[in-house]
């Protein structure tokens, strides 16, 4: 593969918000799409970053999403909403859906939200994060188009179906987790295909149900659970509780991101949300997280480790690095991005421009 370019971060996300402006969405969406894309380069996951922006526009063209949608909550008990999404950009939808999660947990103590009518959101980690900036507690599921099989399968059934879960800290960062149940994220698969690079083996399946390496083949067939049948069963959860829970598409019948744009997607999401105060005082609470933080951090290493770190740490030390360095972009990627910013008229992104240097 070609060396990368680096972008720095207000650089991209300028260039995200206006193709998403360009593509007829109010300048206030395309500002949150633009940081939430970006948010993911920062912290290594550019399977769910920019190189996503071609296809969210596809889907835009297409008319499969809804570039303006009135998303309507209904409240079904003080704790409990229902969101509908209007089958709009599914940022918009999981950040609407996440506010009033909050607001139920901040009136009552616990706050469980279902969306249906959504479309992919990309990083469950964003949500998970506006809670924890919010001081709550939370848990993001998602339901998400076929990835897996049911175990013993070899067809795509499941969703790659993401598992999110945040703690906040008192003096050192909490608890953020975000994990598929796929072994490796699809959109991963996706790039190394766009690339040419192969898998590693045990990932995937190719159409015929034989173990493939090539990411193309992969990508078309079928990805394996983490975990054997754990994995699968996790997955079968989510699909309960975001799809046939919540009246949103479930088994099979969410569509496709990549190769089905004959209608919605109706994607599911399921938002649970708990004031950390219920059982003490949030003083009490967070000198407990900080123990916990503490001990974990001072036990013995083994060999091959430097240090010990929480869920969420590693990604945090990339922003950091990221922000002063600027995110790596392949050149395909960059070829995909400059091929939609002149199908809509837009400045390409600048390969010489401070903050965007070769590696």
């Amino acid at each position: 593969m070609s060396a990368d370019f680096r972008i720095s971060p207000a650089t991209l996300q300028g260039f995200a918000i206006e193709l998403f402006e360009r593509a007829g969405l109010p300048a206030e969406h395309a500002a949150i799409i633009g940081h939430d894309l970006v948010a993911a380069d920062l912290r290594g996951l550019a399977s769910h970053g920019v190189s996503r922006i071609p296809m969210y526009l596809e889907r835009l063209r297409r008319g499969v999403v809804n570039p303006r949608p009135r998303i309507g909550i209904s409240r079904i008990t003080p704790a409990v909403s229902l969101v509908d999404g209007d089958e709009g950009m599914g940022f918009l939808v999981a950040h609407t859906a996440m506010s009033e999660a909050i607001d139920l947990a901040r009136a009552v103590g616990i706050g469980l939200v279902g969306v249906h009518r959504s479309t992919h959101f990309g990083m469950s980690a964003l949500y998970v994060r506006q809670a924890m900036d919010a001081g709550f507690i939370s848990l993001v599921f998602t339901n998400s188009s076929p990835a897996l099989p049911v175990w013993g399968g070899r067809t795509p059934f499941l969703g790659a179906a993401p598992i999110a879960a945040g703690v906040p800290g008192g003096r050192h960062p909490g608890y953020l987790l975000d994990m598929a149940m796929t072994g490796i994220a699809r959109g991963k698969i996706r790039l190394a295909a766009r690339h040419g690079i192969p898998i590693d083996p045990g990932l995937a399946l190719d159409t015929d149900g034989a173990p493939t390496r090539d990411a193309a083949k992969a990508f078309e067939g079928v990805c394996l659970p983490f975990g054997g049948h754990k994995g699968a069963a996790l997955a079968m959860l989510m699909d309960l509780l975001c799809g046939v829970f919540t009246g949103a598409n479930f088994g099979g019948t969410v569509k496709s991101l990549y190769f089905d744009h004959s209608g919605p997607q109706n994607v599911g999401h399921l938002l649970l949300v708990v004031r950390r105060d219920l059982f003490m005082s949030k003083e009490e609470f967070d000198h407990r997280m900080d123990t916990f933080v503490e001990r974990a951090k001072a036990c013995p290493r083994a060999s091959q480790f430097d240090d010990i770190q929480m869920p969420g740490e590693p990604e945090d030390r990339r922003e950091t690095v990221l922000r002063h360095e600027g995110i790596p972009l392949s050149p395909e990627v960059l070829s995909d991005l400059d091929a939609e910013a002149d199908r809509l008229g837009a400045a390409r992104l600048a390969r010489d421009s401070p903050g965007c240097t070769e590696t």
